[in-house]
């Protein structure tokens, strides 16, 4: 997408970013396996948090054969999903939206109150930011995917659970089966730990080019954490810059 430059600077100032600088871009991504070009490799990972990262999904998780779904019954499962609690005080479920052949795919906690009046991600203030931060990266908010790892709203907005992120796994790793993204971006510590099954603090996750099953993965900032704490909108901004990187070089 081409941006108009005086729109493009509207949007880097919403960032709290005033100059657009070009990097020189990384060595190409060689795909799975590809350990040696991650900041730090996924054993090592594994090795200082004392966990390993996940392996592939078993299809007994969750609503039979999840794994096997295409969009339509995915999207009919997670309607009248009751496998945890939250369903009791849901307005609706909260899918996920987007181009399903994207090349980018943003990963979010968990719907708030818009989010599930609406049944669309990322509707509030975060998603007005997350908006610009796409804007500013070049992209428009329809070129992208954007889902959450939990499908309905935490009671009073509070942290995802566990057992709930456990049940709503498979439809989430589903959606990144069939999208088939170059780049995943993790919004947020819960996003990262229940993609990479790790306890190790954002800080240490950022500002890296992670591996999840063959596709590069970056950890940032959730927008509404950026919304109390709009200092780390450059850090925010630096992950994007990175993830662009990745995607530009290819698979």
């Amino acid at each position: 997408m081409v941006l108009r430059e005086d729109l493009r600077q509207q949007y880097l100032a919403a960032m709290g970013i005033r100059t657009w600088e070009r990097r020189r871009p990384p060595a190409r991504y060689s795909g799975a396996g590809a350990g040696a070009d991650l900041g730090f490799a996924p054993d090592e990972l594994a090795r200082a948090d004392g966990q390993q990262l996940p392996p592939q999904p078993a299809e007994s998780a969750g609503p039979t054969a999840v794994a096997d779904m295409d969009w339509e019954a995915l999207e009919q499962a997670v309607r009248g999903c009751t496998l945890c609690r939250l369903h009791l005080g849901r307005t609706q479920t909260v899918f996920g939206t987007g181009n399903r052949q994207a090349r980018w795919m943003f990963v979010g906690e968990a719907p708030g109150f818009e989010e599930d009046r609406q049944g669309e991600p990322f509707v509030g203030r975060a998603g007005q930011l997350l908006n610009a931060m796409l804007y500013a990266t070049g992209l428009k908010r329809e070129e992208v995917y954007i889902a959450n790892v939990l499908k309905c709203r935490p009671p009073d907005n509070r942290d995802p659970q566990p057992d709930e992120a456990r049940q709503c796994e498979p439809y989430l790793l589903r959606q990144i089966a069939l999208i088939q993204p170059r780049l995943i971006i993790a919004l947020g510590r819960h996003a990262a730990h229940s993609l990479l099954k790790t306890e190790l603090a954002l800080g240490k996750l950022r500002n890296q080019r992670l591996n999840y099953h063959g596709i590069p993965l970056i950890v940032t900032y959730h927008p509404a954490y950026l919304l109390r704490n709009p200092a780390d909108k450059r850090k925010a901004w630096e992950d994007l810059c990175l993830g662009r990187k990745l995607v530009e070089a290819g698979p």
